[in-house]
């Protein structure tokens, strides 16, 4: 037989081979699935083995009463807070109250807790300080012991920090005086200048009385061009000179670059007669604090950084001094207010601060009125010293280089002396916000679901869990411009605080050395 008629008897009885085994398998499943149905029907009383409904991942987010970004909370009681009792806080309650006028001023308001109130104020206490304040209206406490009860009975405290870190940090602010003349001479010959007439903000009138103390700022060409606005060297050879601008003359740039720092100031005449300046607006440069610039350059150790070490350097050395200067290319303009010589600065929320309980915060975290409690050790006595600080104080100002859930400057009043106490603070401390009761976080954090029980370690070996995927270096750590995306199966929801429920204080790691 030829090999070709071989070939295709092979492939026949082959194809005939395989669709009997089909027709086998085929029949075999039918008569298995037919049994199986047989069997139902005739023992219908057999349980069947429940499906375990799948578990719902992530977990059901819960509302939370109120978040701030970056910040991690951890709720307290008061006996948690270490020298709550040791305060004076009739005092603490005067100020309070003085920041509660502007508020309960505030008519037209939504509800504190109303779906329009929290569509317009973005900040996590929203407008929840006006139920305490309203119980200012009627209570005068005339003890310690009365405005002790009142914080306690109106508000929470909550241990609060940068997410990641133990404590806040503080510096100290305070009113320059300074001599000055009103008219340029010899001896006086640094303007303080008003704000220009040319200086342009976006969505803000030139004529507004108030204007950013962030983001950019334009000089006005005609009607239509902006560019930048001159920076601060630019302004100190004379690009704004001969306006009309100047309200008054002092004797130093020094002078000059401190009173811009701390936001205010006092002038004092020959005559007798005193000027008070507040801010009014700034030209679109962030702040560069002159001191790092010394202490990266290694001109004065970080440990001994101080307002009156940077002085000192900066008479030493005027040439040093100039260039100096003119790293900080932010420049500050300033606005007379009506005080008398007894009345304190007016800080951002409009009202005089007070020595020793007025801070500044950041406020586009924090509202205005918000008591925070501030406890540690500072040098008030001297530049060693290590003098107790536990204090309750209300945030009344900002600054543009005060940034954080737990930042704050302190503010310690005019003069002198409180410039050299304020001028030494750059130190950890522990921060306590006081929540009022409508947006008390333990009640919420009581109710936040429990993460599954540990596997034991059997099952953990039977069942191990694959390593997550290493992220992709930032494109900060490999030096490019370019955003570097990060693979993930899914999304990632956004980073939450950290709320705790009420129990003992945790023991927090070692602090680590903070820089301004």
């Amino acid at each position: 037989m030829a090999p070709e008629a071989r070939i295709n008897i092979f492939l026949k009885n082959g194809a005939t081979a395989l669709c009997a085994g089909l027709v086998v398998l085929a029949s075999f499943s039918l008569g298995a699935e037919a049994a199986r149905r047989h069997y139902r029907s005739h023992h219908h009383h057999a349980p069947e083995v429940a499906a375990i409904p799948p578990r719902a991942l992530p977990y059901p987010r819960l509302p939370l009463p109120f978040e701030i970004p970056g910040a991690q909370y951890l709720p307290l009681t008061w006996a948690d807070v270490k020298g709550w009792s040791d305060d004076d806080h009739l005092a603490a309650y005067k100020t309070f109250r003085a920041s509660c006028r502007s508020i309960n001023a505030q008519s037209g308001a939504p509800e504190p807790n109303s779906l329009e109130h929290k569509a317009l104020e973005p900040k996590a206490l929203g407008g929840s300080l006006s139920e305490p304040c309203r119980a200012t209206k009627s209570r005068e406490p005339v003890d310690d012991a009365s405005a002790k009860a009142f914080f306690e009975e109106n508000f929470s405290p909550l241990r609060i920090s940068r997410l990641g870190e133990p404590d806040g940090f503080v510096t100290g602010y305070y009113e320059p005086v300074l001599e000055g003349s009103r008219t340029q001479t010899e001896i006086y010959n640094v303007p303080v200048y008003r704000r220009p007439s040319n200086l342009f903000v976006r969505g803000f009138n030139q004529a507004s009385v108030s204007l950013p103390n962030k983001g950019p700022v334009y000089r006005k060409i005609g009607r239509r061009k902006l560019v930048p606005y001159y920076d601060r060297g630019e302004i100190e050879d004379g690009k704004i000179a001969g306006r009309g601008l100047e309200i008054a003359w002092l004797k130093d740039p020094t002078d000059l670059l401190f009173a811009q720092i701390q936001g205010s100031a006092r002038i004092k005449f020959d005559d007798g007669s005193t000027v008070r300046l507040n801010y009014d607006s700034y030209n679109g440069y962030p702040y560069t604090a002159v001191g790092r610039i010394l202490i990266e350059r290694g001109i004065i150790p970080k440990e001994e950084m101080s307002m009156q070490k940077i002085r000192e350097w900066m008479a030493q050395n005027p040439d040093g001094a100039k260039e100096l200067r003119r790293q900080n290319r932010s420049y500050i303009f300033f606005h007379e207010v009506n005080l008398s010589d007894k009345d304190e600065a007016v800080g951002a929320q409009g009202i005089p601060l007070t020595a020793g309980r007025s801070i500044a915060v950041d406020k586009s975290l924090h509202v205005y009125g918000t008591p925070f409690f501030i406890e540690g050790e500072l040098p008030i006595e001297s530049d060693r010293a290590k003098t107790p600080f536990h204090r309750l104080m209300i945030a009344q100002d900002t600054g543009s280089a005060i940034i954080g859930p737990a930042r704050a400057d302190l503010y310690f009043g005019a003069g002198a002396d409180a410039g050299r106490v304020s001028g030494r603070l750059r130190h950890p401390m522990h921060f306590v916000m006081l929540v009022p009761k409508s947006l008390d976080p333990a009640t919420r954090a009581a109710k936040l679901p429990v993460p599954d029980p540990r596997p034991s370690e059997k099952i953990a070996k039977l069942f191990p869990q694959a390593p997550a995927a290493k992220p992709v270096a930032s494109a900060a750590a490999t030096g490019n411009d370019e955003t570097v995306a990060v693979a993930s199966p899914v999304p990632l929801p956004a980073p939450r605080p950290v709320i705790e429920p009420v129990r003992e204080p945790r023991r927090h790691m070692k602090m680590r050395p903070h820089q301004q």
